[in-house]
Formats: structure tokens, C-alpha cells, sequence
């Protein structure tokens, strides 16, 4: 095996694309190489076809097969599955107790607490850390927060691999559970947010003359820089948005525009609709 940041097994139950954009970053980062990871999905063509070019070999439809092979897993199925795969991960952890005893697991599901993976896994709350990541981790630039219920039984090592893990792949923060809900809205869902700007940001050029291809990458280019300016300087986003917005000229129309639209308080609102529905998964 070549050298990695990491050195334990990885698993993967559920090889959707927050598991793809996980282990994609990752092993972009060096973090894991693709021998170390082990997958299982319901089904197994898809499941090669998606994750072959990422060189993961171990792919399965078989969830204890990912769970004998690896120390740490990751949970990362719809929430309305998890009764199905905790059952069959219970029955697992009980005909191999003492392999798996010490694995960690990590729940990426909306909404489902710290207590309740807890009582389906039927195992003590040092063994489980609950995380809400998002999907620009695939490129190295994702948000993460995560919490664990007793930090002082949790294996170190491990616990310190996934914090590895995760800082690797953008902003990682450790927070009180009850702030989870909430960051799933803002920074969990806020992606789906960005692309729907850029979208109409370039729609808007096109529909003034500019080329499509060309309209889509200023767009692009244009929030990542803006929202690079933001990191970099530590200037608060209005101050930045005045120095744009010169008298009479053409940013202030733009952004009277956007005011007409209410586009602030239409944000405000996803980030408090999504929240609840992350609130009611629970």
C-alpha cells in the first residue's frame, strides 16, 4: 500500500454522492489511498461503474462485509433506510463482537441524533460521532461540523483520524449537537443555493449577449472569488459590497434590483425552511 495521511480501513454503507464526494476528496488529498476503502451500495454494477475510476476495488452489496473490513464507517444512507442497515449491522457486531468492537462510525444522515443512532445501533456513544458535511469536499473545499456524545471515551486515535478527515477536505468545526440542524440548512444544503445563483447569474448575462459557455464560467469564477475575498480579507460581506457599489453607477442598480427581489430575506428563508425539515427527519 503507498503511503497515506490515514492508516485505517475506511468504510462506505450507502455509495451516493456524499459517500463519492467523501472518499473523492480524499484520496485527491492523499489523505487514503483506494486499497484502504471499502463500499457497499444495492447495487453493485452502478456501485463499480461509479467508483472503479477512484480505483476503489472493494466495492459489495454486502454492508458486514464493509464492516468487518473496516474501523471506521460511514453512514451514509437516506434516513428512512436506517432501521434496515442498523439491523443488519447489529447482527453483525454479535457474530464478531471482538473485531468490531472498537469501530467508530459516522452518521452523515439529516436529522438523525446522536440518541437515536445510539439505541439503533445498540451500542455505547463513544463508538458514534454525527456529522454534517457538504459536497464541495469532492474538490477540497468543503464545511463540516460533528459531534460525538462523550468525548472522553472515545478512542483518540480514531476520533482524531475523522477530525483529520475532515479538516482536510475545507472548514471543520467540532459543535454542540443542537447546532447541527441548523448548519445542515446554511452550509449543508447551501451549495444547491450557490449553483441556483450562478445558474441566474449566468442566465442574466446571456440574456445580455454574452455566450453561454463563456457567462457560466464568469459566473462561476466571479462567486468563487467573491466568496474567496470574504476568507481572505476578513472583511465583513457588506463593507466589500460597498467598495463595489460606486455613486450612480452600475452595481448599486444591480443591487436595488436584488433588493427588489428580496433576495436576502429568501435566503433567510431556505436556510430556516430546510433547517426544520432537517428538525423534522428527527
Amino acid at each position: 500500500m503507498a503511503d497515506a495521511v490515514c492508516g485505517e480501513k475506511v468504510g462506505f454503507i450507502g455509495g451516493g454522492n456524499m459517500a463519492f464526494a467523501i472518499a473523492s476528496g480524499l484520496l485527491k488529498k492523499g489523505v487514503l489511498q483506494a486499497e484502504q476503502i471499502y463500499v457497499s451500495a444495492t447495487n453493485l454494477d452502478n456501485l463499480q461503474k461509479r467508483w472503479s475510476p477512484l480505483g476503489v476495488t472493494h466495492t459489495t452489496v454486502n454492508n458486514e462485509e464493509v464492516l468487518l473490513n473496516a474501523k471506521i464507517v460511514f453512514i451514509c444512507v437516506k434516513p428512512q433506510v436506517l432501521p434496515k442497515i442498523t439491523g443488519q449491522l447489529r447482527v453483525a457486531m454479535e457474530k464478531d463482537y471482538e473485531n468490531t468492537q472498537s469501530t467508530l462510525f459516522v452518521s452523515i444522515l439529516a436529522g438523525v441524533t446522536l440518541e437515536r443512532l445510539e439505541k439503533d445501533l445498540n451500542l455505547k456513544s463513544h463508538s458514534i460521532v454525527r456529522a454534517m458535511p457538504n459536497t464541495p469536499m469532492q474538490v477540497g473545499v468543503g464545511c463540516t461540523v460533528f459531534s460525538r456524545v462523550d468525548t472522553s471515551s472515545l478512542t483518540d486515535s480514531r476520533y482524531n483520524d475523522v477530525k483529520l478527515m475532515f479538516g482536510a477536505l475545507g472548514l471543520a468545526y467540532e459543535v454542540p449537537e443542537g447546532q447541527i440542524n441548523a448548519v445542515t440548512g446554511l452550509a449543508g444544503c447551501g451549495p444547491a443555493y450557490v449553483y441556483q445563483f450562478i445558474e441566474a447569474l449566468a442566465d442574466g448575462g446571456v440574456k445580455q449577449g454574452v455566450p453561454r459557455a463563456m457567462a457560466l464560467q464568469l459566473a462561476a469564477q466571479t462567486v468563487m472569488g467573491a466568496a474567496k475575498t470574504v476568507l481572505d480579507t476578513g472583511k465583513h460581506p457588506g463593507v466589500l459590497k460597498d467598495e463595489v457599489c460606486s455613486q450612480g453607477g452600475a452595481t448599486i442598480h444591480g443591487v436595488h434590483a436584488l433588493e427588489q427581489g428580496s433576495m436576502r430575506g429568501t435566503v433567510m428563508n431556505a436556510v430556516e425552511r430546510a433547517t426544520k425539515r432537517a428538525e423534522e427527519l428527527s
